[in-house]
């Protein structure tokens, strides 16, 4: 016979950022059941152990469940736990963070959008776990390829220049950024294909590899 030992709560909460106005932002949907009921909050659930290999797979699962599409780049973030965090009981929460285009938005009818600077009061200790991932993230962000997540498949110079300033906070010098970017050689120009505007044709560019590059030195 198999020693019974009490359970904790298994669960996963996922912290989805997207650039809107270009203004970092955060994705969160409303509760359906309590506690916490109709209460906006980070898109989360429990552990489906007959369903899910990990918990990045039960995170990806709710993610598309919640938001309606799965994340281009997603990442563990930190495991929050304790008696107090969840009033259903003694309760662990793997958390990830995602990076979602803007240009995906358009498929989800249940996210909505929060500058991160303006959030509501979240539930659970939802806030810790915010407060966690924009650190990550922006930190991450002056050293690897993170921020080109949130771009579609191509893009101009430009908008890279604008999407690493709008996830980090801070202004980069144009110059500086584009010799830097060049010099790491994340991203390849596409043969013959240009942005017309205004102003003259600019050149359009992909990740020369989908899966995050950490730079030699920071932005």
């Amino acid at each position: 016979m198999e020693p019974s030992f009490p359970r904790p709560l298994v669960m996963v909460d996922t912290a989805l950022f997207t650039i809107l106005d270009e203004r970092l932002c955060l994705l969160l949907t409303r509760r359906k059941e309590p506690p916490f009921e109709r209460q906006l909050a980070l898109p989360g659930g429990f552990v489906h152990v007959d369903e899910d290999a990990d918990t990045e797979a039960a995170a990806r699962r709710v993610v598309c469940g919640k938001i309606g599409f799965d994340a281009p780049y997603l990442e563990q973030l930190f495991t929050f736990s304790g008696v107090t965090r969840d009033p259903r009981g003694w309760s662990v929460s793997v958390a990830y963070y995602a990076l979602i285009p803007a240009s995906l938005l358009d498929r989800s009818q249940a996210a909505e959008a929060f500058p991160v600077d303006t959030l509501p009061a979240l539930p659970f200790d939802h806030d810790r776990i915010v407060a966690k991932a924009i650190e990550r993230l922006r930190g991450k962000a002056t050293y690897s390829s993170l921020p080109a997540f949130l771009l579609p498949a191509a893009f101009t110079m430009n908008e890279l220049h604008r999407i690493y300033e709008q996830t980090i906070g801070v202004r980069l010098d144009k110059a500086s950024f584009r010799h830097k970017i060049l010099e790491q050689g994340i991203i390849d120009p596409i043969p013959s294909q240009f942005r017309i505007g205004a102003h003259r044709p600019a050149q359009l560019y992909r990740l020369a590899n989908r899966v995050l590059t950490a730079f030699e030195r920071k932005i």
